[in-house]
């Protein structure tokens, strides 16, 4: 007897969120997946513009299991009785985390459209760059920390050195800016997009921001930034070196945090990144795969010949990468010196 026999109902396929979000939008037509779409921040928008690229043979059963999870969650979190405003809040923040889902709420609840600041996210980052090459420091400092880490570091490297030391080290010094110093900030900026909005956020930067872009940074530039630092605030630059999350970090994660980042990770790219490893990070990673994965990984570390330090750092960055964004996600948890703990 099969389980649509006994039980009434068939089975559904299980299917990740990213992939979930694409095949519901295929799903939709043109005309409402778009509406969607203008919604979503950049980084969202090319997740899920990724993962429809590589959705392929999507079957009935699978757009029936994505339709039926939607349903489901929107049946359990819409009910009478329970504002508008606080669902999407809710269901937002779940979604996105706090911090990422702070702009697009306001965006949304408040009725604006996309702010001066929140355009500068989908541009190139040399183009971010050269839009504030000129404006004053502090200026320059407000608009890395509103950018997503990654797009930030990219921005800092279109700057000589003296200026990405400056920009960080005002970074790290902010706190709070005020709404009206960020919406005249807007107006300036919309003026060039031919946008219009305002903004409720004022709390940006602060020493954590600047270990997040810290951690996007090539590692040669990045080496040579965290010197700068600490020779004009050594006690700024020990703080700033304590929220960095680096790949020795992921001996901190558990074991099974680090299976699933594996299964994200290609065998090449491990196998160069673990080269300039020492042999604990080694054994955590051998430990978290099956005995025959750990004796082949280990016979290829062997007969690997030697990898240049770039290539190394490059791998290992990659690798970061797919463990912030499945932190990001939700799908597991760093700890150690680059995530707090509550």
């Amino acid at each position: 007897m099969t389980d649509e026999q006994a039980g009434g109902e068939k089975k559904l396929p299980k299917i990740g969120r990213v992939d979930a979000a694409a095949i519901l939008l295929m799903s939709l037509g043109e005309a409402d997946a778009a509406q969607i779409l203008k919604h979503m921040g950049p980084k969202e928008v090319q997740r899920v513009g990724t993962a429809m690229t590589q959705l392929a043979d999507v079957t009935q059963e699978q757009v029936e299991a994505v339709t039926s999870q939607f349903l489901e969650a929107v049946g359990d979190q819409t009910g009478m009785g329970i504002g508008a405003d606080d669902y999407i809040r809710t269901m937002l923040t779940q979604a996105l985390g706090e911090d990422k889902a702070s702009s697009l709420i306001d965006r949304i609840l408040i009725g604006g459209n996309t702010t001066g600041l929140d355009t500068l996210k989908w541009m190139e980052s040399r183009s971010v760059a050269d839009i504030i090459r000129y404006e004053h420091p502090q200026i320059q400092a407000i608009v890395v920390s509103y950018l997503d880490p990654d797009q930030a570091a990219e921005v800092l490297t279109n700057f000589d050195e003296k200026v990405r030391l400056d920009i960080v080290m005002r970074v790290a010094a902010l706190d709070a800016v005020h709404p009206q110093a960020l919406q005249e900030l807007n107006a300036i900026l919309e003026k060039q997009f031919s946008g219009s909005s305002s903004t409720k956020t004022s709390k940006i930067g602060g020493i954590k921001r600047a270990a997040d872009i810290m951690n996007f940074l090539d590692s040669s530039v990045e080496g040579e930034l965290m010197d700068s630092i600490k020779e004009v605030d050594a006690d700024l630059g020990g703080e700033i070196e304590d929220l960095m999350f680096v790949f020795d970090n992921l001996k901190d994660v558990d074991d099974r945090g680090i299976q699933a980042l594996l299964r994200e990770v290609s065998s090449d790219v491990l196998i160069i990144a673990l080269k300039g490893s020492d042999d604990e990070m080694k054994e955590k990673i051998f430990k978290n795969m099956s005995k025959r994965a750990a004796e082949l990984l280990r016979d290829d570390l062997e007969a690997k010949g030697p990898v240049k330090l770039s290539e190394v750092e490059g791998s290992q960055k990659d690798i970061l990468t797919i463990a912030r964004r499945m932190a990001d996600a939700g799908e597991i948890s760093l700890g150690g010196a680059g995530e707090e703990m509550i």
